[in-house]
C-alpha cells in the first residue's frame, strides 16, 4: 500500500493558504496540451527483470547519432570527444563533487571552475565569465533579466535568427518579471528587423551568431545601435567551435555573451544534460547570475581559489539574489574544460577549419541537386536549404526528412519543427564526424526524396 501522509483535510488547508481551490489550479500556467488527464499507458506492476526488459525495448526505439549518416544541428552538435574527457570526469573527486562551500577542501573543483571561466572569457572575447549555467536557453533568459536590472528598463528585442527554444524560455522567464519581449518573426536574412522600434525604453537586443539558420552575423552594427539608445547587446551562440574561425562577440562590441557549450566535451546525450555559458564586461559583473570563482593567496602566501561572487538565493538574502539558479552543470563544466585544454588554441582553430570545410563541401554537393537552393551564403558548419520538387508539386521539408530517415540518413532538421511558416526550409549541419561516404549517402537520399 502506498504511504500517503496527507488526508483530504490537510490538502484543503494547504490549498486555502495558497489561495486556490484545487491542485489543478497550481498547474494553470502549463498548457493543457502538455498535461495528462490520466495515467500513462504502462503496466502498474512488473518484476525488476520485466521492467528492465521493457525499458530496454523502449530505449532501442531511439537511434544514436553515430548509428549512421547524421547531419542534424540546430542547437545541439555531434563532435568527436576524446576518450580522455570521459575518463577524467569519472574520477570520484569530479563525479561526486557538489557545490564547493568549503574552499579548504574544494581546491581541485574550484581550480577547474576558475580555468573554465578563463577559457570561456577568452573564447567569447569578454572580461569575465561565471561558473556555468544550466544550458544555452536559460543562460539567454538570465542575460535578458540581467540587462533589465542593469539598465532599469523593461523592454527587450529578440532577433529573427534567435533559436526558437531560446526565444520561448526567455519569454517565459520575462512574463513573470513584467518585462516586455518583442520577438521578430523567425526567418532567415531578417536579423536587422530587430532594430525597428528600439528606443530609450529598450534594455537590450538579443542577436545570435551563427544564428539558428547558420548565418554568421556581423554584430558591430547591432552593438552601435543598441549603445546609441543606452541599451546592451546580448550576443547568443549555440556552436562554440565557431569561435575558432570567426570573430568573438566581445571583439564586435557585445556587452553580454551567452550560449550553449555542449559542442566541447559534452555528448548529444539525447538532449542533455548540457552546459550554459555566460560572460560579460567587467563593469556588469555585480549583476551576473550564478557564481564566480576567483584566485587568491592564503595566509602563507600560497595560491588558492575561492567563490568570489555568489549572488544566488542560497548564499544571500533571497530578495537580494540576482538569480534563482540554484546549482549548475558542474560535471559538464569539467568536461568542457578538459576538452578545451586538450585542444588548445591551435587545436580549436584547426577543428573549426575542418568543420567549415566539411560544411562547404556538403553544401556544394547538395545545391547541385535540382530543387535545392542555398539560403545562407555566409555560414560556419551549418546552413539552410530551400527545397522544391523540380517536377512541380513539391513536398514539405518535413516529409523529405522522413523519406531520408527511411533510407537510413538523418539529413538535417526541417525548420517547421522549430517555427511556423517555414515548411520548405531544411537546416543542415556538417562536422568533423561526417565522412565523404556520409555525404554521398545524404546526396543520394535527398535526390530520392525529392524525385
Amino acid at each position: 500500500m502506498r504511504f500517503l501522509p496527507l488526508n483530504n483535510n490537510d490538502r484543503a488547508a494547504m490549498l486555502d493558504v495558497v489561495g486556490v481551490n484545487s491542485v489543478d489550479e497550481l498547474f494553470v500556467d502549463v498548457p493543457k496540451s502538455a498535461r495528462l488527464d490520466e495515467l500513462i499507458d504502462v503496466p502498474m506492476h512488473k518484476s525488476e527483470a520485466e521492467v528492465d526488459a521493457h525499458l530496454t525495448a523502449m530505449a532501442a526505439r531511439s537511434r544514436a547519432a553515430g548509428a549512421g549518416p547524421f547531419f542534424i544541428g540546430a542547437g545541439a552538435y555531434r563532435h568527436h570527444i576524446p576518450a580522455t574527457v570521459d575518463h577524467l570526469i569519472q574520477r570520484s573527486e569530479f563525479l561526486t563533487a557538489y557545490t564547493p562551500y568549503q574552499p579548504e577542501i574544494s581546491q581541485g573543483t574550484l581550480q577547474v571552475l576558475f580555468e573554465f571561466q578563463t577559457q570561456v572569457a577568452q573564447l567569447t572575447g569578454m572580461d569575465v565569465a561565471n561558473a556555468s549555467m544550466y544550458d544555452g536557453s536559460t543562460a539567454c533568459a538570465e542575460a535578458v533579466l540581467m540587462a533589465c536590472r542593469v539598465k532599469r528598463r523593461g523592454k527587450v528585442h529578440l532577433a529573427a535568427g534567435l533559436h526558437p527554444h531560446y526565444r520561448e524560455v526567455t519569454k517565459t522567464q520575462c512574463k513573470f518579471q513584467e518585462i516586455e519581449v518583442r520577438p521578430c518573426p523567425s526567418r532567415p536574412g531578417h536579423d536587422e528587423d530587430v532594430l525597428i522600434g528600439m528606443d530609450k525604453e529598450s534594455a537590450a537586443i538579443v542577436v545570435q551568431s551563427p544564428n539558428v539558420f547558420g548565418e554568421i552575423i556581423d554584430l558591430e552594427p547591432y552593438a552601435e545601435a543598441a549603445h546609441a539608445v543606452g541599451a546592451l547587446l546580448i550576443a547568443v551562440f549555440t556552436e562554440p567551435v565557431a569561435f575558432g574561425a570567426i570573430k568573438s562577440p566581445g571583439e564586435m562590441g557585445a556587452d553580454i555573451v551567452v550560449g550553449e557549450g555542449q559542442s566541447i566535451g559534452v555528448g548529444l546525450n539525447f538532449g542533455g544534460p548540457y552546459v550554459g555559458l555566460l560572460a560579460c564586461k567587467q563593469k556588469l559583473v555585480r549583476q551576473m547570475p550564478g557564481r564566480v570563482c576567483g584566485e587568491t593567496v592564503d595566509a602563507n602566501g600560497e595560491r588558492g581559489y575561492v567563490l568570489t561572487l555568489s549572488t544566488r538565493e542560497q548564499h544571500i538574502r533571497r530578495e537580494k539574489a540576482t538569480s534563482n539558479i540554484c546549482t549548475n552543470s558542474g560535471l559538464c563544466t569539467v568536461a568542457f574544460s578538459i576538452h578545451m585544454t586538450l585542444l588548445g588554441e591551435a587545436g580549436l582553430r584547426k577543428l573549426a577549419m575542418i568543420n567549415h570545410e566539411k560544411a562547404c563541401t556538403l553544401a556544394d554537393k547538395l545545391v547541385a541537386i535540382d530543387g535545392v537552393e542555398l539560403v545562407t551564403e555566409n555560414f560556419f558548419n551549418e546552413f539552410t536549404l530551400r527545397l522544391s520538387n523540380p517536377k512541380g508539386g513539391g513536398k514539405p521539408a518535413k516529409d523529405v526528412v522522413g523519406d531520408m530517415v527511411a533510407q537510413g540518413v538523418l539529413g538535417g532538421l526541417h525548420a517547421s519543427r522549430l517555427m511556423d511558416g517555414q515548411d520548405d526550409l531544411l537546416i543542415v549541419c556538417a562536422t568533423e564526424t561526417n565522412s565523404d561516404a556520409d555525404m554521398d549517402a545524404f546526396v543520394s537520399a535527398l535526390e530520392g526524396a525529392l524525385s
